[in-house]
């Protein structure tokens, strides 16, 4: 009897990890010197990005297409969540030639 208790924990534990989505990454986005680092990075639904402004003046990551705008003041830092699978181009509000990409992967 103790077995068979044993035997379906295993396969319960097998199954559980089929199923648990992978651990999400999270990706470094530096604001510096007017420069967005890196331009294009790859991600997958689920990573967090965290930006990092290290210049003296406020920015912002602002989705062309509206899926994210993150302000960042000087010498901040901020974090989201990727939501949706796409190539999206974002930019720097205040300094619009700021512009990098991100290529989500479902």
């Amino acid at each position: 009897m103790m077995s068979g208790r044993l035997c379906s924990i295993a396969i319960a534990l097998v199954f559980a990890a089929m199923v648990a989505p992978a651990d999400a990454a999270t990706i470094e986005i530096t604001m510096e010197n007017l420069v967005i680092s890196p331009a294009e990075i790859p991600a997958k639904v689920g990573d967090t990005i965290n930006w990092i402004n290290k210049d003296v003046f406020a920015h912002t990551a602002t989705a062309k297409n509206g899926d994210f705008d993150v302000t960042l003041p000087p010498k901040k830092s901020a974090t989201s969540v990727l939501k949706k699978a796409g190539t999206i181009d974002y930019y720097c509000r205040y300094h619009p030639n700021m512009k990098a990409t991100l290529k989500i992967e479902p």
